[in-house]
């Protein structure tokens, strides 16, 4: 019953079921896992679409400067930049540790984003909205950075391996 949709600054807006996106070409990232409240996952597998190409596949338009995200909860957002989310190491993960990604870790589908501290890879994702500017998510509401640069922001850099 999965379904994630792609809308708002597009040109077409996209419904994509789970099947539907393990079907488009898959990228695999091996990171490390860092949250900013000091704990640290060393060389996680995580596997799907890049952001970037779901949003070429809609067609973000000219005005676009950001994109929201959200949860299936209803509780959880996050955003990015549009030039954030462009990167190649930004994904809508289908797959961690090569197996599915499991409800305690955010699955079936959640946004995975390598190079910023984890509150900003959203778990349960059902929603990418190409929006005019960065909105506050639900961890910036609560006085984390909007930008979550591992090491140049929030105040770590060095975190214990879990």
């Amino acid at each position: 019953d999965y379904e994630l949709r792609v809308d708002g600054l597009v040109e077409r807006p996209l419904s994509l079921s789970f099947a539907d996106l393990q079907r488009l070409p898959q990228t695999t990232i091996t990171k490390d896992v860092q949250c900013v409240t000091g704990w640290r996952v060393p060389d996680v597998e995580w596997s799907g679409v890049l952001l970037s190409e779901l949003l070429a596949d809609a067609g973000v338009d000219p005005g676009a400067t950001a994109v929201e995200f959200g949860s299936f909860d209803g509780i959880y957002t996050e955003s990015l930049t549009l030039t954030q989310a462009m990167r190649p190491d930004v994904l809508v993960a289908t797959s961690m540790e090569s197996g599915p990604i499991s409800n305690e870790h955010g699955g079936p589908v959640r946004l995975y984003v390598a190079p910023m501290y984890f509150y900003k890879s959203l778990k349960w994702l059902d929603r990418i909205t190409v929006t005019k500017q960065v909105e506050p998510g639900y961890w910036e509401d609560r006085g984390y950075d909007v930008d979550a640069w591992v090491g140049q922001s929030n105040g770590r850099d060095d975190a214990p391996v879990v």
